[in-house]
């Protein structure tokens, strides 16, 4: 893949005072964080506790009520260095290896440098030899991992995946995981939302608990688990409802 940390770096990816409303409702409350380089960064925490909304407006897909964000010290940066898969990606009514045409269509990847293009990214993802395959026919984890190949055809620098996931089985969330870790041994930095604790464990350097549409705790993945600072933090790592 070409090189990107040759250019401008949006990272690190700062929200600074953040809220986001919903017909006076806060989806988020007065939110600040700092997202940096490094091993993935997992935002865990109830349903409802604006984790989607958190990386949506991370990407720079919606714009907060009030607050500021930054990427690498820029504001209003565009989202050519950032892409997020969601938790139930739309497939194209194409071909496997047509989905991910699409997405480098719109990348300066020359036409003639696809097919190789296509193989490295079908390599990293797991799919290699299902790309004559109808993406629509693929199982729910191969779609996913599908939705992986065309965000990572845009030579990401950050990658936002919102429960990446959720509804699959064992099997399919290990063959995610597997490429989660690819990705990042990449130095793409990684930004993933999961109700899954045991997930968090595996993947994430870094731990984001929310509650209520605000930040609660942020640490090291490796204290949060054994030592987390806040009452929140021990009651929902022991298997409490955070309400």
């Amino acid at each position: 893949m070409t090189d990107m940390r040759m250019l401008a770096s949006d990272l690190p990816i700062v929200l600074q005072d953040i809220s986001v409303l919903a017909r006076e409702l806060a989806i988020l409350d007065r939110v600040s964080l700092r997202i940096m380089p490094g091993a993935p960064t997992v935002v865990i925490g109830p349903n409802g506790a604006g984790k989607t909304t958190l990386i949506r407006l991370a990407m720079g897909l919606i714009e907060p009520t009030s607050g500021h964000v930054s990427h690498g010290g820029r504001s209003a940066v565009p989202p050519t260095r950032r892409a997020i898969v969601f938790q139930r990606p739309v497939m194209l009514r194409r071909s496997t290896a047509a989905n991910v045409e699409y997405a480098l269509a719109s990348t300066g990847v020359a036409r003639s440098e696809w097919p190789s293009r296509i193989e490295e990214l079908f390599n990293i993802v797991g799919l290699a030899g299902v790309g004559a395959r109808p993406a629509r026919r693929l199982s729910g984890g191969e779609q996913q991992r599908l939705a992986l190949a065309r965000a990572l055809a845009r030579d990401p620098e950050v990658l936002f995946l919102d429960e990446p996931t959720a509804s699959l089985d064992p099997a399919a969330t290990k063959a995610i995981e597997d490429v989660i870790r690819a990705v990042a041994t990449r130095g793409i930095k990684v930004v993933m939302t999961t109700h899954d604790l045991g997930e968090a464990r595996r993947l994430a350097g870094e731990i984001v608990l929310m509650h209520r549409g605000r930040v609660i705790e942020i640490g090291p993945a490796a204290e949060f688990f054994t030592r987390p600072k806040t009452e929140e933090g021990r009651r929902f790592i022991g298997g409490e409802l955070l309400v």
